[in-house]
């Protein structure tokens, strides 16, 4: 399909076009899949004339209908893998980790989770040809787990040849520190726009960290009476980062806390905070836990077309290996 700009939209102005794109929305898919009265708001035109927008942004970017199951494989064809460079792992996740999908950790503390998403912010900076996505990296940390120094160890620990340095890594992570969930929410619409700006670069947005998901939202709305809230507000940020994996064909990761089922009196009664939100918008679910001699074990739990299955894998001053 020819590439289309926002510009070739009825109605759209260089000056709506000016807002639209500040506010993130700088192509043709991104308007076709946003909601009426964000289009609205960001824009600053009427719903009316929004719904009219997007229903054009709709037929121009094919979106909306129904296609055929060829069609739907034909897409498929777009998603790439990111490696983990660990062999059983990859193998568990069906080749590594799929673009235009949220893939969900969640655990115990020290079983692993940021140490997954340090190194995938790693890997994901690599060449194709190696098993990377040679990407940029977004890292929204809610909880001050990011460290620089572990991705200069993890770099230093790469087996393969030219690797470059560090700070050449470093200078494709983009961390935002989120304070509040409501400012996490928020840093999603300067990811929109920090993605339009990286798309016109040789190192686009590929991946996407969320490190760690509901530690804002468990802190902010605790009890019962506030759960309806949290879990609407929460459906949002999950459907958020759904469009925007699909929207840049990236990896999203995002890290979950645990919490103990006491109504589980036979197996592990550990299981991830958010609910059926975070369950049902997480295309794989894998459930990380420590084992024997410094081990870590992670279960797929969940995936649209993976059977269940685990992996071992060790966490090393070099990273991510194989057991």
């Amino acid at each position: 399909m020819t590439e289309l700009e926002i510009e070739d939209l009825p109605g759209v102005g260089p000056t709506t076009a000016d807002k639209l794109r500040e506010a993130g929305y700088s192509t043709i898919e991104g308007i076709a899949t946003a909601s009426y009265a964000d289009l609205a708001e960001a824009a600053e035109i009427g719903e009316s004339t929004a719904k009219k927008m997007i229903r054009e942004a709709r037929k121009m970017a094919d979106i909306g209908g129904f296609r055929k199951g060829t069609d739907v494989l034909e897409e498929r064809k777009k998603v790439r893998k990111l490696t983990t460079f660990v062999p059983e792992f990859d193998a568990l996740m069906g080749g590594g980790l799929e673009t235009m999908s949220i893939i969900e950790f969640y655990g115990e503390f020290g079983s692993g989770k940021s140490q997954i998403a340090h190194q995938m912010a790693v890997n994901a900076q690599l060449p194709e040809d190696v098993g990377g996505l040679n990407g940029s990296v977004i890292y929204i940390d809610t909880e001050n787990t990011f460290r620089p120094e572990r991705i200069r160890q993890m770099v230093e620990g790469l087996d393969l040849e030219d690797v470059p340095s560090p700070e050449e890594f470093l200078e494709h992570i983009h961390v935002a520190e989120a304070f509040t969930s409501d400012h996490q929410m928020l840093l999603l619409d300067n990811v929109r726009e920090l993605a339009a700006e990286l798309k016109e670069t040789d190192k686009p947005l590929k991946l996407i960290v969320v490190d760690s998901l509901m530690a804002h939202f468990r802190a902010e709305y605790a009890g019962r009476g506030t759960l309806s809230l949290r879990q609407q507000k929460l459906n949002k940020h999950m459907y958020d980062l759904a469009k925007l994996a699909k929207e840049f064909n990236a990896v999203v990761i995002v890290t979950n806390q645990v919490q103990s089922n006491p109504a589980v009196f036979f197996g592990d009664p550990t299981k991830p905070t958010g609910g059926n939100i975070v369950g049902h918008a997480s295309k794989f679910r894998v459930y990380l836990r420590k084992s024997k001699g410094g081990k870590r074990v992670a279960k797929l739990v969940d995936s649209p077309d993976q059977p269940e299955g685990e992996a071992a894998f060790s966490v090393e001053m070099a990273g991510l290996k194989p057991v």
